[in-house]
C-alpha cells in the first residue's frame, strides 16, 4: 500500500516521503494515528503544497534569525550581584536570567534554552556565552558580573544627601 508520510518516522522516512508499506501497518499504525495517509494523486498534491509553504516561511524565519544573529554579535550584558568570600556571588547567574537580559537589549523574546552555559555562573568577571539560534547561527556575547557594592555606596551617599536636605527643612 502506498502512504505519504505526514511526519518524519526514524527508520521510514521524512514528511511528504511516498512510502510502500504493508497494508496492516498502513492501517493499524500509519493511519489510525495520523502519522500518513493513503497516497493519492489529490493527497500528493495537498501535501506538495504544504511543503513548499513550510519551506518558504522557514526562509523568512531564518531571515529574521540572521537579523538577530547580527544584533546579538558582541554584545555585553552587565550584571551586578552581591559577592561573598573568595569572589563568589550570593546566589548565581543563570540561563535564564542572560536570556531575559538579552530580551530586554535586543527587544526579541530569546528562550532560556539557546542560552549555551554549561552551569550557572557563580563568580565574578567577564565570560563569552554562546546563543545557539538556530543550526549555523550562533553568535558570542559577553556577559560581565560586577560586584553589587558600587552601586550600594552610591545609594547610600544619596540617602545622606537627602536626610540633610529633610533636616534643614526642620529648621
Amino acid at each position: 500500500m502506498k502512504v505519504v508520510l505526514l511526519e518524519d518516522l526514524p527508520g521510514q522516512g521524512r514528511a511528504g516521503d511516498i512510502k510502500e508499506v504493508n497494508k496492516g501497518y498502513a492501517k493499524n499504525f500509519l493511519l489510525p494515528r495520523g502519522l500518513a495517509m493513503v497516497a493519492t494523486p489529490v493527497v500528493i498534491k495537498q501535501i506538495e503544497s504544504k511543503l513548499e509553504k513550510k519551506k518558504l516561511e522557514e526562509s523568512v524565519d531564518h531571515d529574521k534569525l540572521v537579523e538577530l544573529a547580527q544584533q546579538v554579535e558582541g554584545k555585553e550584558i552587565w550584571f551586578k550581584a552581591r559577592i561573598g568570600a573568595g569572589d563568589r556571588l550570593f546566589g548565581s547567574i543563570t540561563a535564564a536570567d542572560i536570556a531575559e537580559e538579552l530580551s530586554q537589549a535586543t527587544g526579541f523574546m530569546i528562550d532560556k534554552r539557546k542560552i549555551d552555559i554549561e552551569k550557572p555562573l557563580r563568580k565574578t568577571g567577564s565570560y563569552k556565552v554562546a546563543v545557539k539560534l538556530a543550526g549555523d547561527l550562533n553568535p558570542q556575547i559577553t556577559v560581565v558580573i560586577a560586584e553589587e557594592e558600587e552601586m550600594e555606596g552610591e545609594k547610600k551617599t544619596e540617602e545622606k544627601a537627602e536626610e540633610k536636605g529633610k533636616e534643614k527643612e526642620k529648621d
